[in-house]
């Protein structure tokens, strides 16, 4: 009569059709199999029994004899919905101990639905072709620069349905996908796990279990290479933020300088551009929200030498040894400063990661 499991409230169509009759006065009495069908959430189980008394509707429960009318029963349908909660909880106990053995042996699911690219045959991830092409599509098109947005326009246009049949595509789905390591044939268990089994709501694990990675765990779609790519992309995009007229800029604080260091040099963990100044004698360059607003809203900034960085660019980027400013503006995009390294990004999309170890040689690095 309820629909679906006793445990959960949402979702149960019947239940809530029911209790909105008996508001209505069209229902004298409610007969019911055992408690736990009628709820397994022992505060739940109260508030409709009570509701519906105070309406001098009876729920009967077969099972044990039991009418929710009478006020002297409410301690046993209180102590017999404890009882139902708790062998919930514990089966819910089980269950997730099975996923857990499962996930520290390797073994993955393979009862996906909808999962562009791949089917599941005989408990193996087994790729569909068709999809398949159109999944290496989507990478090929991030990595030629489109954004999510473009893709989605782009999909539409040559009426390439979803997995579901939809005409129109997501861009949230879109971008999934590019993250998604199954599609480079390694799986990840355990991203999500059940914080409540009263609500069955599901959290992103950061930490909070174990997670395990297995690597060729089914047949790839995309290479190793092209996915690291897409994810380097990812991550130099999103630090720039998209303008409503197309035009792009840095995320965090701007800061417009006369010098082109300070157009290209940008902080790795708060996005703000690095800014010139002149101290004991020296010129440097420094995180602007370090500068702003003080070391503590960005305590892994480093303060660089504007001698030695010009002196690192000039062996790395103009190759001679020699800085040359108009070589630097027509072949570097950004560089982000890091705690340990710069990423130097070119603008042919190749990137340069120099570790400060190797900086060290050439640049002081000033804390």
């Amino acid at each position: 009569m309820f629909g679906k499991s006793g445990l959960r409230r949402k979702g149960r169509i019947g239940l809530d059709k029911m209790l909105k009759k008996a508001t209505k006065g069209k229902i004298d009495y409610i007969l019911v199999k055992s408690i736990s069908r009628l709820s397994r959430d022992t505060v739940e189980v109260l508030k409709i029994i009570r509701y519906l008394r105070e309406r001098g509707i009876n729920m009967h429960f077969e099972n044990k004899n039991l009418d929710s009318i009478r006020v002297d029963k409410e301690f046993e349908i209180t102590l017999r919905s404890m009882i139902a909660q708790d062998e919930s909880k514990n089966t819910s106990e089980n269950i997730q101990w099975g996923f857990q053995r499962k996930f520290e042996r390797g073994e993955i699911f393979t009862k996906y639905k909808n999962f562009m690219g791949y089917t599941c045959v005989d408990r193996e991830l087994v790729i569909v072709p068709e999809q398949a092409e159109v999944v290496r599509k989507i990478f090929e098109l991030y990595l030629k620069g489109l954004s999510f947005g473009q893709i989605k326009g782009y999909l539409e246009s040559m009426d390439i349905k979803t997995v579901t049949g939809n005409e129109h595509w997501d861009t949230t789905t879109i971008q999934k996908m590019l993250k998604n390591e199954k599609y480079k044939g390694d799986t990840m268990l355990q991203k999500t796990y059940t914080e409540d089994f009263m609500t069955g709501k599901k959290v992103e694990n950061t930490g909070q279990r174990n997670s395990y990675y297995v690597s060729n765990s089914h047949l790839a779609i995309v290479s190793d290479e092209i996915f690291d790519k897409v994810q380097e992309e990812m991550g130099k995009r999103s630090r720039v933020a998209y303008k409503e007229d197309g035009t792009v800029e840095s995320k965090g604080k701007r800061y417009n300088s006369k010098y082109l260091l300070g157009n290209i040099l940008e902080c790795g963990y708060c996005g703000a551009s690095y800014r010139r100044r002149t101290e004991r004698g020296k010129v440097v360059w420094r995180c602007g929200t370090r500068m702003e607003e003080g070391r503590d809203m960005c305590v892994d900034s480093h303060t660089l030498n504007e001698e030695s960085i010009k002196g690192i660019l000039g062996e790395v980027v103009c190759e001679n040894g020699s800085y040359d400013e108009l070589i630097i503006r027509n072949n570097v995009e950004k560089i982000f400063v890091f705690n340990k390294c710069l990423d130097i990004y070119y603008r042919n999309n190749e990137r340069v990661n120099i570790p400060f170890t190797k900086i060290r040689k050439g640049i002081d690095v000033v804390r």
